[in-house]
């Protein structure tokens, strides 16, 4: 029974490996290991998604099709927690900077250990703010109508500034900027931003007027493009999904791989009556939002260009010569703040993907913003988190405590029995489960909390790998980011070495081979630890202080050295 121990620590252990890197795999945007593979699903000849163009930007529009006067202005403006810039080319915001979140200063990554190394000097980093939509990724987000007979005022069509201001002052609590088109094919379009204090949303309005002599049917489209790179969030080795996403109530949220989309595997509720599209990275993202009810029709294609789309389009009522009709829409570009998030739109904290343990990572979630409210420091958040899980299953683990502390006592004589009637299996194992019943040991009890605390810290590992708040937030000392490594290895260390010190606490196993991969284990289990958050190994190490204090105590009561 005592190898049957060994055996099922050993499968828990290594379960969890396999889960975790599977898990690492998908949030870095490769396939599952237990996933099937998506039915690709095309667009319907002639659907309103067809015929959205596919030019993202303005360097690949075809020459006819932007008069030679014709000039692109950038308007930049300023709230306290964005700048956005807007290209008077069809209205795109092409730039989205977020002040409060520079980029971070990774010593990690291998080009800059090698510029350190040739130039025997740290090498100079600036932080800069976060930037969403941006040139180096043709990231943007794009409006225009389609529908009707002749073209209409896309994303790709000259718009001229009406009026607005370029920065929020103080005092002010929103600014607008209205920009119009010329007449084309009949239809003027008007675009309204509306930019807020404190608010990651711009309010969106298109007011299209029918200036022409026939009726149409115009139909709107809002889409967000960039191409297939991945964002790590600054930390080398940091898995993290980079991609579209779509939600609505029929189908739910769903996440598309780039290398999905250039195999045709788009798999996705194509119409719906309610529903957005967002471009999702590591801490951040990009969305569309329309939360009135009302059918449109969703798209996530590929573009000649090589970058990739995700949008939506809603068919307007038709509009007779002299007619206006407006579209509401909602841009979101900021962090994925989860409260935040799930009031703006339903689903919306999806973006914030917690994998297959969401059940457990939303309340753990939940317990460390709570405990965070109070005691203000993300690091210490987490010692007190795992303070308050041990007091939760001290019982269950005094349990399985005081079993391995009895399986150590017993070990002396166990073995002096295996070896008596080491030719005798079957009396063996009669004689060893005599003496498991006269000491009342459960000989797979010290499972117990393993089993049980798999499941969380696994449940954490996304928690904390996923959530912002734990960006560039400090603990003390060294650790100044507890959403990347240690960058003196010294957690992990230490975790490694309270690791081996429980096994040393721990009954030996009976057969040689297992007590060598009991010392192994955490070894190998330390190593991989070197380059989680720091955040993650925190939670790990103080989960093994307590412990060894617990089984210490324990040991010493039943008098087990």
């Amino acid at each position: 029974m005592t190898d049957i121990r060994r055996t099922v620590l050993w499968v828990v252990f290594t379960m969890s490996l396999v889960l975790l890197w599977d898990g690492w795999q998908k949030h870095n945007g490769h396939p599952s290991m237990f996933a099937p593979q998506p039915k690709p699903v095309a667009a319907a000849p002639g659907s309103a998604t067809s015929a959205v163009p596919s030019v993202s930007a303005p360097g690949a529009v075809p020459a006819a099709a932007v008069p030679a006067a014709a000039a692109s202005e950038k308007i930049t403006i300023r709230t306290d927690v964005l700048t956005v810039t807007v290209d008077t080319l069809g209205g795109d915001i092409v730039r989205a900077e977020l002040p409060k979140y520079l980029t971070s200063y990774d010593p990690s990554v291998t080009d800059q250990l090698l510029q350190m190394v040739h130039l025997q000097k740290k090498p100079e980093f600036t932080p800069q703010p976060v930037a969403l939509f941006n040139e180096a990724q043709r990231y943007r987000a794009q409006t225009g109508l389609v529908g009707g007979p002749a073209a209409l005022p896309t994303h790709t069509t000259p718009m001229t500034v009406v009026a607005g201001e370029r920065e929020l002052k103080d005092g002010q609590d929103e600014i607008k900027l209205r920009l119009e088109s010329a007449e084309v094919g009949g239809v003027k379009l008007v675009k309204t931003f509306t930019f807020k204090r404190g608010a990651y949303t711009v309010g969106v309005t298109h007011e299209v007027i029918n200036v022409g002599s026939a009726p149409v049917t115009p139909q709107v489209y809002l889409q967000l493009v960039r191409d297939g790179s991945t964002v790590t969030g600054g930390a080398a080795f940091t898995p993290s999904f980079t991609g579209p996403a779509v939600y609505n109530d029929k189908a739910k949220f769903k996440t598309l791989k780039f290398e999905d989309i250039d195999k045709g595997k788009v798999d996705i509720e194509k119409t719906a009556n309610d529903g957005w599209v967002s471009m999702v990275q590591h801490y951040f993202a990009s969305a569309w939002l329309v939360n009135e009810a009302g059918n449109r029709e969703f798209f996530v294609r590929k573009q000649p260009d090589h970058t990739y789309a995700t949008g939506l389009v809603f068919t307007l009522p038709t509009l007779a010569p002299g007619a206006t009709s407006t579209q509401q829409a909602t841009l979101f570009a900021g962090p994925q703040e989860e409260k935040k998030l799930a009031a703006l739109a339903p689903g919306l904290e999806r973006v914030k993907d917690y994998g297959l343990l969401t059940i457990l990572a939303e309340p753990l979630f939940w317990l460390l913003d709570k405990l965070h409210g109070l005691i203000g420091n993300w690091g210490w958040t987490i010692v007190t988190l795992v303070l308050l899980l041990k007091i939760a299953l001290y019982s269950l683990n005094a349990s399985a405590y005081k079993s391995m502390a009895r399986m150590k006592a017993v070990a002396p004589r166990i073995n002096e029995m295996k070896e008596r009637l080491k030719d005798k299996p079957q009396e063996m194992q009669q004689e060893m489960m005599k003496i498991y019943r006269e000491e009342k040991i459960n000989p797979i009890g010290g499972c117990l909390p393993i089993f049980l605390q798999m499941p969380i810290f696994m449940a954490l590992y996304w928690v904390l790998l996923s959530t912002v708040e734990m960006r560039q937030a400090p603990w003390m000392l060294w650790i100044t980011d507890l959403s990347v490594r240690d960058p003196y290895f010294i957690l992990p260390l230490l975790m490694m070495a309270s690791s081996l010190f429980q096994v040393w606490l721990n009954p030996p196993a009976a057969d040689p081979m297992q007590q060598k991969m009991m010392w192994i284990m955490p070894v190998a289990f330390g190593i991989m630890f070197f380059v989680f958050p720091s955040g993650l190994v925190l939670y790990w190490l103080t989960n093994n202080i307590l412990s060894i204090a617990q089984q210490w105590l324990i040991n010493k009561r039943l008098g087990v050295n």
